[in-house]
């Protein structure tokens, strides 16, 4: 059978250690941080006051409006404070600080009423009162996502299980562990959408999640596992959609707006444990990985723990690194302090003993055209890189530069080592 996938796009050594090493529960260390921004939306609001005492499940930042998550504490402790603190990004965002007191006391979560017997607006709601957001590195409020203006007009829910970035596990091994959880996850959404059917698209370097997951669907009359063509980007969101359905999304267009809803596994499964249980967002999936460390981990990590916790339950470097990622190594943020806090966004740690990038210097174009075969998005990258080289606006939006989906896949594949991508996004950036 032909595999699904989409024009474009390169092939990278996966680089997948962990995909074999099975989740394993961490716990932080002394001091937590909460940043109160830093994901997509409206910045929380801090309900809490320094030595106050709180719980773990306890809400510390309340949503601000529709397009705002709250925050909630991952450990009981003490609020040691409230203020700037450093994320991933590199930029300081208005943080809640907890002491922790090694004693993980939880809030009492109120019994939940069967899925059956909640309305779909309840749902919703639970949603986004457990703090939910898209986990696969975007940060998109999910109850908006699942909050369409004509949810009647959904016909696929689709569930994103690629993971194309090279070392990152953790929905690997998610659908292996977590697949009944998944599949519950997939029948509440299926209840909010009730003319739409699930697809959970995973691409064929995963052939124990893709046999799984089948074997556990087998009897699920709107629920499909649809094999993709293992392919750099395949897990974007415009990517996966053409693979699945072959419809066009682009940056002026939601999915709502042509009948669909994509999410992330780990989202999935968080939905589930909300509508279910009733318990919120503190903890999420994290490989740790990169050839300085011996054997890469996939650890669940209460949110708020420190990236040097992480290093430290690794079992440290076997050589020290030169450069340290959050995310993947195409679209992760390369950060110099590993003194920052694991957050909702936080899907891998990744350390390398060898900046490659820096490594390889920059030479002259060669007009071989490399650039324009790869891009997912049929953009001409070094055209639209020139156009912000010489801040040539007119052009770079003639061009269709705004449709650039900041992949990568034009600086990895450029034999001059040019960084079309950090071109592009620079100039982009004045339009977003």
């Amino acid at each position: 059978m032909t595999l699904k996938t989409f024009a474009g796009g390169i092939n990278l050594r996966d680089n997948k250690d962990a995909k074999d090493s099975p989740i394993e529960i961490i716990l932080p260390g002394k001091e937590l941080v909460y940043p109160l921004a830093g994901q997509f939306g409206t910045s929380a609001k801090a309900m809490v006051k320094i030595g106050e005492k709180v719980l773990a499940g306890q809400k510390i930042g309340r949503a601000d409006g529709f397009f705002s998550v709250p925050v909630h504490a991952s450990v009981s402790g003490t609020v040691k404070g409230i203020k700037q603190r450093k994320i991933f990004t590199g930029e300081k965002v208005r943080s809640i600080i907890i002491e922790n007191d090694q004693l993980y006391d939880e809030i009492d979560y109120a019994m939940p009423s069967l899925i059956e017997d909640l309305t779909n607006a309840e749902i919703i709601n639970r949603i986004q009162d457990a703090g939910i957001v898209g986990m696969g590195g975007a940060g998109y409020p999910t109850h908006i996502k699942v909050a369409p203006a004509n949810p009647d007009k959904i016909s696929h829910v689709i569930i994103n299980g690629a993971e194309c970035e090279p070392y990152l596990s953790g929905d690997h091994r998610l659908m292996l562990e977590e697949s009944q959880r998944l599949i519950g996850g997939i029948h509440i959404l299926l209840k909010l959408f009730p003319y739409a059917r699930g697809s959970i698209a995973i691409t064929d370097n995963k052939p124990d999640c893709i046999k799984l997951l089948r074997g556990s669907t087998q009897k699920e009359p709107k629920i499909s596992v649809k094999a993709l063509k293992n392919k750099y980007p395949q897990g974007a969101e415009r990517q996966i959609i053409e693979a699945v359905t072959g419809r066009s999304v682009n940056s002026t267009l939601f999915p709502a707006e042509i009948g669909i809803v994509l999410l992330n596994v780990d989202t999935v499964i968080h939905i589930q444990r909300a509508v279910k249980t009733g318990r919120n967002l503190t903890s999420r999936i994290v490989t740790v990985g990169g050839n300085a460390f011996k054997e890469s981990h996939n650890f669940s990590v209460r949110l708020g723990t420190s990236y040097q916790t992480l290093i430290d339950a690794a079992g440290g470097y076997i050589k020290k690194p030169e450069i340290f990622i959050s995310g993947g190594p195409m679209m992760g943020n390369a950060i110099v302090d590993t003194d920052i806090p694991v957050t909702k966004l936080t899907t891998a740690l990744l350390c390398f003993t060898k900046d490659e990038v820096a490594a390889s210097p920059t030479t002259a174009c060669i007009n071989c055209l490399k650039c324009v075969g790869v891009c997912p998005e049929r953009l001409y990258p070094l055209k639209l890189a020139r156009f912000s080289e010489y801040d040539e606006d007119e052009s770079f939006i003639k061009y269709n530069g705004i449709e650039c989906m900041n992949c990568g896949c034009c600086s990895y594949i450029c034999p001059a080592k040019i960084h079309l991508t950090e071109m592009i996004v620079r100039m982009k950036g004045k339009y977003e």
